[in-house]
């Protein structure tokens, strides 16, 4: 089976032309996780990167005493794990299956081989490694200098420009995943209490709507005024 159409709308592999997306697809290995299942843990010894071909996954980071904080959360076409490609290090981050999920998996040998043969896909994967370590500095700059409503008013315009779609009779931007709100406290760093408290304050002011774990932005640029 080929999946030279998903890999077309990866960022890392959108420079390819059809020929090498083919070439990469025969070294995909489909991966099905269920919902809640560990695609990696920190620590783990990193061989593969991960295309989401269908379902969602999240990125955090764990302490001992049980804490973590969500970095990232990707859906269809996203990929992760992309640091396994390039040394042997441990991960660096958890992997959690959010929802029943197909993944693809590239190993590390079929990449560094197909760099060889196709190094016009480095500079995409370079961007792609900034982008990454931008995110992971955003998080660290909002958790200390950041209040509860910025960062929660700032996770939610993240997600809406990377799942936005349009809200239910065309109005406003809906959050494609469903969110509890333990989930949206994880994104955020906060503890539920905080989160539930500022998505109440947004409701009433008429920012967003809350109903069924669908979060639509109403007014996206006011809300925009109380993420900084």
């Amino acid at each position: 089976m080929s999946y030279s159409e998903l890999l077309s709308r990866v960022p890392l592999f959108a420079s390819l032309g059809s020929d090498d997306l083919e070439r990469l697809s025969s070294c995909l290995q489909p991966r099905n996780y269920d919902r809640g299942e560990i695609v990696f843990h920190q620590g783990d010894v990193g061989t593969d990167l991960f295309i989401i071909r269908k379902g969602e996954v999240t990125i955090r980071l764990s302490s001992s005493d049980g804490k973590e904080v969500s970095l990232a959360l990707l859906r269809r076409g996203d990929s992760f794990g992309e640091l396994a490609l390039l040394d042997s290090e441990p991960r660096s981050t958890d992997a959690v299956a959010r929802e029943e999920t197909s993944l693809l998996a590239l190993r590390r040998d079929e990449f560094q081989r197909f760099l060889e043969e196709r190094p016009q896909v480095v500079p995409s994967l370079l961007a792609e490694l900034s982008r990454m370590v931008r995110r992971v500095t955003r998080v660290v700059h909002d958790a200390n200098f950041l209040d509860a409503r910025a960062r929660l008013a700032r996770v939610l315009l993240d997600l809406a420009q990377t799942q936005g779609q349009s809200g239910s009779e065309g109005e406003g931007v809906a959050i494609a995943s469903r969110l509890t709100q333990g989930e949206l406290a994880n994104l955020c760093g906060l503890t539920r209490e905080s989160t539930n408290r500022w998505l109440r304050f947004y409701v009433r002011e008429g920012l967003l709507s809350y109903e069924g774990g669908v979060i639509t932005l109403l007014d996206p640029r006011n809300l925009r005024m109380n993420a900084d």
